[in-house]
């Protein structure tokens, strides 16, 4: 069983910057995928970033390419989400997941793709 637990949320204003992080315990980190979703009042959860086993490789919606960057530290069982020229419509609960997939292929990008989730972390961005 993996247990993730996310930090670095806050209040922000537009244009700022915030680094999450999801440390993880109770497993092999390096057997997961990771990935970053989001879910604002009254919306689905989405789909912000993912980052592969080995690191290699990572995916990032549309809406925060070029804006957020996720890395991961193997040794340290840690993601993180730099995100940087938040705006506005990026306040949400932010959650980690760790999700099983090849050691080199793409990272998962579904929700249902992901087998553990943290309990989340609030971004709260003011214009």
């Amino acid at each position: 069983q993996v247990q993730l637990v996310e930090s670095g949320g806050g209040l922000v204003q537009a244009g700022g910057s915030l680094r999450l992080s999801c440390a993880a315990s109770g497993g092999i980190f390096s057997f997961y995928a990771m990935g970053w979703f989001r879910q604002a009042p009254g919306k689905e959860r989405e789909f912000v970033a993912a980052i592969n086993r080995s690191g290699g490789r990572t995916h990032s919606a549309d809406s925060v390419k070029g804006r957020f960057t996720i890395s991961r530290d193997n040794a340290k069982n840690t993601v993180y989400l730099q995100m940087n020229s938040l705006k506005p419509e990026d306040t949400a609960v932010y959650y980690c997941a760790a999700g099983r997939s090849s050691w080199s292929g793409p990272p998962p990008q579904r929700v249902h793709e992901y087998d553990y989730w943290g309990q989340g972390t609030q971004v709260t961005v003011s214009s």
